[in-house]
């Protein structure tokens, strides 16, 4: 049956989920994927790091980003709250409006950017028989039949899709191993290497963070009393594995590009999809391997499903009226919207999934930092704090002036700190001979210090 409800409170008598399984296969399955490989190869392609270097940055920064989503999870089955409606109680009205709109461009330009490395592999397969277009629309038709069935039809899904993802990236691991095109290449320090280092672990942070912001979304049907341990590990772990081992094979995949001029050729034409390609088909398994490019291509409805729900939910909060609009409505727009941005963007893929994830990165960092900060200095880290039942009653959490007030402080942090294509900051572009990016780190500090003092007065004087 299709789920009918939106971002209301899930009450006592509809939480009946206890599976930990579930919990672990929802990000296990959506980061098992062909857009997991494509950032890890950045690493080499655009970052030019050695490998071992890619790899500790991976390591760490995708630690740094998981944290926050299986610690938010804690509160979807202790609160019975999506994660929108939650942060209403941590930042305020004002400021989760304005975070849920955010969240509603970045859930629709996750989805394109997902589908574009999927695209890649459709249309290289059989000679590029099929157009990118196609290829795009093919991947959003799946993800609107899975989301359209809600929550429960979700983890279904998730339970089972990352088996013969796992299947096929196991192959690509035995296939690159026998072409003996793996190259580790020496570390080289430096400013412009540290600056490389904190660029590329900023695109891993947005990626592994990224859920962030409807982490709690996925465990709200699990009873108040599940341990807290249980719920943060089994998140935790079900997504740092699968980031690991697929980032590490794209930056390990990557590395073969140099020593071939036939995969830099095919690299430069059809991006991570013609590396994929490199690997499974040419010179290789040929019609067995094209098929295995489909399946991984598909892949990627495991890891749009949960942005397209979400951002239904969020769409929902951003304004009273759209929560009267039905959550499947949300999601054909949301589905929409990725399409028509994913076909012309395919031809610029690098560039736009690089600039994109260190954008998502910057706005969940100030999201994080205020979310932390009020629940362990205005909460006290105390669940029992949270008057959930009044979900629906504005006087029962903040205003929203100081979240509001510390996202523009966490803005002007990222400003002076970060390092794109089209704008390099004051601080960001002293770092080493290409830049360095620093804007999430730069944001979540200045987020925390404008939101907790803002927050002093609009407790004393407001509420």
């Amino acid at each position: 049956n299709a789920e009918t409800k939106g971002i209301e409170l899930v009450s006592d008598e509809e939480k009946t989920d206890t599976s930990f399984w579930n919990l672990a296969t929802m990000w296990l399955s959506a980061n098992l994927v062909i857009a997991t490989f494509s950032l890890g190869a950045l690493g080499i392609t655009v970052f030019g790091l050695a490998f071992g270097q890619a790899v500790l940055v991976i390591i760490f920064f995708s630690i740094l980003g998981a944290f926050s989503v299986g610690f938010f999870s804690i509160f979807g089955s202790a609160l019975g709250l999506r994660q929108m409606l939650l942060s209403k109680f941590l930042i305020g009205d004002y400021a989760t409006r304005l975070f849920a709109a955010i969240n509603v461009v970045a859930c629709v330009g996750w989805g394109a950017v997902n589908i574009m490395s999927s695209a890649q592999l459709l249309h290289i397969v059989n000679n590029g028989a099929l157009p990118p277009w196609a290829g795009c629309l093919i991947l959003v038709v799946c993800t609107v039949l899975v989301t359209f069935f809600g929550y429960h039809v979700i983890h279904i899904y998730e339970k089972w899709s990352w088996i013969p993802n796992l299947i096929i990236f196991i192959i690509i691991i035995v296939r690159f191993a026998m072409t003996g095109k793996f190259n580790s290449a020496d570390f080289v320090g430096g400013r412009t290497t540290a600056g490389s280092v904190l660029s590329f672990g900023g695109t891993v942070f947005g990626f592994a963070t990224g859920w962030s912001t409807y982490a709690a979304d996925y465990v709200v049907y699990h009873p108040r009393n599940t341990n807290p341990y249980k719920v943060f590990f089994s998140v935790f772990l079900g997504l740092l594995l699968p980031l690991w081992f697929t980032l590490i094979l794209g930056a390990a995949c990557a590395t073969g590009i140099a020593n071939d001029p036939e995969w830099t050729a095919m690299y430069d034409e059809y991006s991570v999809g013609g590396l994929v390609y490199s690997i499974l088909v040419t010179k290789s398994l040929h019609g067995f391997g094209q098929f295995c490019c489909v399946v991984l291509a598909l892949s990627t409805v495991a890891n749009n499903v949960p942005n397209m729900y979400s951002m239904a939910l969020s769409a929902q909060t951003v304004w009273s009226q759209f929560g009267k609009i039905p959550r499947v409505f949300w999601t054909l727009c949301g589905n929409a919207a990725t399409l028509a941005i994913c076909i012309p963007a395919y031809y610029k893929f690098e560039s736009v999934m690089e600039n994109f994830m260190n954008l998502i990165s910057y706005y969940l960092a100030i999201y994080e930092s205020m979310m932390y900060s009020s629940h362990f200095i205005w909460y006290k880290g105390k669940m029992s704090a949270y008057d959930y039942e009044r979900w629906n009653d504005k006087q029962a959490y903040p205003l929203g002036l100081a979240g509001v007030f510390g996202f523009a402080c966490g803005v002007a942090g990222v400003v002076l700190g970060m390092d794109q294509t089209w704008y390099a900051g004051v601080i960001g572009r002293q770092i080493g001979e290409f830049g360095g990016d620093i804007g999430f780190e730069l944001g979540f500090g200045f987020a925390f210090i404008g939101f907790n003092v803002a927050r002093y007065f609009e407790k004393k004087y407001i509420r």
